[in-house]
């Protein structure tokens, strides 16, 4: 739980979250008392129970809302960093954190026979949670904070960590609330960070492996499927079951209506907040234990828990979630926009590493001044518990600082390091002309580009910005950081709303000052526009010297490649559509020399001849013996040319295309950095030899270069 979240949170998802809190808790008791009124033979046993108690925990059980539950199914849905995930994320800890207080205020009432034992009980609780928060908090803090920092625990010390949360639900099970009432609070009162992570990387296997489903089979010996279905009785249990569903979604449309959502969006939110957890079953065992509920009512009370569940992925799958996401929108590249429209940038990095060059490289793009540039710095963690909680304390306040005395976590050091590095950035540019946003992305990284695509989309970003999956490291070689980096590169050119590019970084984040000589190797085709129209964004800035050289292939070089959808049509097809770029290329390339190069000094322009592989990389030596800071080149999709389709076969990274990977090798033995570029609005590209997910990826090409792209 993070309460800073919890108490700092907006009007409106707070009255989403009390409306359904309280709404539902009205209408679960109406239907209870329905039950109780009409179908005496199903809920009825031969023992007394508590009706005032049976009531509470009816109630609450209706109201209940299973944070860390719905978290997943919205990892899953990849719907977190849509407008509704937000919402719906928010509303849930709320909603979770009410909840466990009224469960707190509500259990001595509903578990004591006389008021006065309740209230007493109550009153020793809370008193008991004072203790709790300003005498030994502190004194656990320090310790923690103290020994963490040190690096000196063990797992006899961690032992008796984990035994105070025993103690501590000893203390409120005599008291006469419930014993995970005091394990919650004890939990509360530990600094997140540093520690928690470690001591659930100790616990997590023994809780998860061994209690949690030794916990579930006991829930499980408790039903009584045999006397609710017995007689004809499945009717009136579904009919229950039904109605348990409706109580949450009605509250919630109600709630959103007030507040100006769509009805299709309260309905969907309705759903999520229909999502019960652990929470939900352990108050239902508890009125069993104490005789409040009948096995009968506990198990259909269970049963209606588990539909309410099972049926929210499934029926938000079919009913909301999206299955044509991306439209094909030409003005998203950085080639068609407008001179005074604002550069939005979704800048991808998985640690401070990252951030250095990318700093650098959006600052040689922060050239015009009537231009605004906005930056979107996301930090992408693989999706774990812990990972799930960060998410959580910064998807309302992406710049929320820890507290200085906690051991942070390195994710959480990440996040600081990087939003203040960016803050520092925009500080720097005080011309009110740079914004810089730090976000979070947690997913797994087989499916993290979809949350990456839902992020462009929200921001409207024309371009994003990966890091390549090797660094370079003491002896100026680039090696290998982590391979699951390419899959992700790889995906996300597969399917972007938008274009990308992928920064290999040879040392570009450590200049202290921005002065670079760019060069832009120019072949062909729409990446190539693309990447000169970066380069031609760039060399507005004061500090950027910039070359392009144009490689003009001919002889066998020119030859072009029969692709597989003109086979019917004969070789003549590819080579109207390769003439077509060829005449783009053309116009576009006079634009820029007409505008530009006639223009600045401190831009030129040349031209070389290739005849074959040979002179492609001999033209890329004699050039790299020049000394470039940064080369930008285009990835080279559209290009017919059956040679450089026969050097992409060989290539070790074929997201970079063809020149990008021999510029990018250690045997070419260069110390410049590389920007590649792909330009959106022809499909993506399709890496068949590293792609994991076949139906991940589908995208209909027409002759004209139309795309409608697909995402199930």
């Amino acid at each position: 739980m993070n309460l800073d979240t919890i108490l700092k949170a907006r009007k409106n998802v707070i009255s989403i979250a009390v409306a359904g809190t309280f709404i539902s808790m009205a209408m679960g008791a109406g239907i209870y008392a329905l039950l109780e009124l009409y179908c005496k033979r199903i809920f009825d046993s031969s023992e007394r129970f508590n009706t005032t108690g049976a009531y509470l925990f009816w109630t609450l059980t209706y109201s209940i809302t299973g944070f860390p539950i719905l978290a997943h199914i919205l990892a899953d849905l990849k719907l977190l960093y849509t407008g509704l995930g937000k919402v719906a994320l928010t509303v849930a800890m709320i909603n979770d954190f009410y909840n466990w207080v009224m469960f707190t205020l509500l259990t001595p009432f509903a578990t004591h026979s006389s008021l006065a034992s309740a209230i007493y009980s109550l009153l020793c609780t809370i008193a008991f949670f004072l203790f709790l928060f300003f005498v030994l908090r502190p004194l656990l803090v320090k310790v923690i904070v103290r020994k963490t920092v040190q690096d000196e625990w063990d797992d006899y010390q961690l032992l008796y960590v984990v035994m105070g949360a025993f103690a501590c639900a000893l203390v409120t099970d005599i008291l006469g609330t419930h014993p995970i009432m005091g394990a919650l609070v004890y939990g509360i009162l530990i600094p997140r960070g540093k520690f928690t992570t470690m001591l659930i990387e100790r616990s997590e296997d023994f809780a998860t492996s061994y209690l949690v489903p030794l916990f579930f089979f006991g829930c499980g010996m408790r039903l009584r499927f045999s006397n609710i279905f017995e007689g004809g009785n499945w009717m009136i249990v579904l009919l229950v079951v039904f109605f348990s569903c409706i109580p949450k979604i009605l509250s919630t449309v109600i709630a959103t209506y007030f507040l100006g959502m769509t009805t299709r969006d309260g309905v969907a939110l309705g759903l999520l907040m229909n999502t019960k957890g652990m929470l939900a079953v352990i108050m239902l065992n508890i009125a069993l234990d104490k005789q409040i509920l009948s096995h009968e009512s506990f198990t259909v009370l269970l049963l209606a828990v588990l539909v309410m569940t099972l049926m929210v992925p499934l029926i938000i799958n079919a009913i909301y979630k999206p299955r044509k996401r991306y439209a094909q929108n030409k003005l998203r590249t950085i080639q068609n926009l407008k001179v005074d429209a604002e550069l939005k940038v979704l800048a991808c990095v998985y640690n401070t590493r990252h951030a250095k060059g990318m700093i650098n490289l959006l600052e040689a793009c922060n050239s015009v001044k009537v231009s605004p540039l906005h930056v979107f710095a996301v930090l992408l963690i693989e999706h774990t518990g812990n990972a799930t909680a960060l998410l959580a304390a910064h998807i309302e306040q992406p710049h929320h600082q820890q507290d200085a005395s906690q051991a942070l976590t390195k994710a959480q050091e990440d996040m600081e390091n990087i939003a203040s590095d960016f803050q520092a950035y925009v500080q720097e540019n005080n011309n009110n002309n740079t914004k810089a946003d730090t976000l979070v992305a947690v997913s797994s990284y087989s499916t993290i580009h979809e949350d990456l695509f839902s992020l462009a989309e929200e921001k409207q970003t024309t371009f994003i910005l990966l890091p390549f999956h090797k660094h370079l490291n003491l002896e100026g070689a680039l090696e290998l950081t982590n391979y699951a980096y390419k899959n992700v590169n790889q995906n996300v050119m597969g399917n972007a709303p938008c274009s990308v590019g992928i920064f290999v970084d040879r040392g570009l984040g450590s200049l202290f000052k921005l002065d670079l000589r760019v060069l832009i190797i120019f072949i062909g085709g729409p990446d190539d526009r693309e990447a000169l129209a970066v380069g031609w964004r760039m060399s507005r800035h004061e500090g950027i010297q910039l070359s392009v050289v144009r490689i003009i292939l001919s002889g066998k070089a020119a030859e072009v490649e029969q692709s597989s959808d003109t086979k019917n049509n004969g070789l003549m097809s590819a080579s109207l559509d390769n003439e077509r770029q060829k005449e783009l290329d053309d116009e576009y390339v006079s634009s820029f020399r007409l505008k530009a190069v006639n223009n600045e000094d401190s831009i030129s322009y040349l031209e070389k001849e290739a005849s074959s592989s040979e002179d492609i990389t001999k033209v890329l030596k004699e050039l790299d013996k020049l000394g470039f800071d940064l080369y930008i080149v285009g990835q080279g999709r559209g290009r017919d040319y059956m040679i450089l389709s026969n050097l992409l076969k060989w290539a070790d990274s074929p997201e970079l295309g063809v020149i990008g990977d021999i510029l990018a090798s250690n045997t070419f033995c260069s110390s410049s950095s590389l920007l590649v570029v792909q330009q959106y609005g022809f499909g993506g590209m399709v890496f068949e030899a590293t792609h994991q997910h076949p139906n991940e990826i589908s995208a209909d090409n027409d002759a004209s270069g139309d795309v409608t792209v697909k995402v199930e």
